[in-house]
């Protein structure tokens, strides 16, 4: 296994222990360790999925393998983030937001898998992109405001609920507005291979029909 897949596998295996620093099992010690241990892990699992695609395209490493398990690393680790979440934050973190993300993956994932088969691919769009930023920042908001109101730095004040809720609001709707946007480009692709489909078949048809009303060349007939 090559050092991008390996990654991908390590950040894979790191989710449990996610799960666990937002659970009320995680070991408690000074007021917002937790929430700062589990942020910063977070953020360097997310990271880590940029590392991986990153070494996998300049070390000319991309594989099968890797292809299928990254997909799957980042679903698991912002799914399960937004579940544990249920329960570390539930004034922010509703089921209802977190249904609407997961379904969102399934549907996302159950058109990419109909478009391969139908053999071709839907590309991430700049909506899926920020979708995924948004996801990061309002899980880390999250994950901190179950220690803080807001954070006072000087005269400073950092609303970190206020983050939070938008953050969370807000990534719902994106991943709606998400869905639509991939469902619409399934649905023009299928178009389109369909109409080529059916093209062929006009073309056939009517060769067939050429071939079929071509007379037959005339032979000459000797009488004895």
């Amino acid at each position: 296994m090559n050092l991008p897949n390996s990654i991908t596998m390590g950040r894979i295996f790191c989710i449990p222990v996610l799960i666990w620093m937002l659970s009320p099992h995680f070991p408690h010690g000074r007021h917002g360790e937790q929430e700062i241990v589990a942020s910063l892990f977070f953020i360097l699992l997310s990271i880590s999925d940029g590392v991986d695609g990153y070494l996998a395209r300049h070390r000319g490493q991309i594989t099968t393998m890797g292809m299928l398990l990254d997909p799957i690393a980042d679903k698991l680790l912002i799914t399960s983030a937004y579940v544990a979440l249920i329960g570390f934050n539930p004034q922010v973190v509703k089921p209802w937001i977190v249904v609407v993300v997961i379904g969102r993956e399934f549907l996302v994932s159950g058109l990419r898998s109909i478009a391969s088969t139908e053999g071709f691919t839907i590309e991430a769009s700049d909506v899926g992109k920020l979708k995924t930023v948004i996801q990061i920042v309002s899980v880390v908001a999250a994950t901190l405001d179950h220690g803080w109101y807001a954070w006072h730095i000087g005269w400073f004040v950092l609303p970190v609920h206020l983050f939070a809720a938008v953050g969370i609001y807000y990534t719902a709707a994106v991943s709606i507005i998400s869905a639509i946007d991939y469902f619409v480009a399934f649905w023009r692709k299928i178009d389109k291979a369909a109409a080529k489909q059916r093209t062929r078949d006009n073309e056939f048809i009517l060769s067939r029909r050429k071939k079929k009303n071509t007379p037959a060349p005339a032979h000459n007939v000797t009488q004895p």
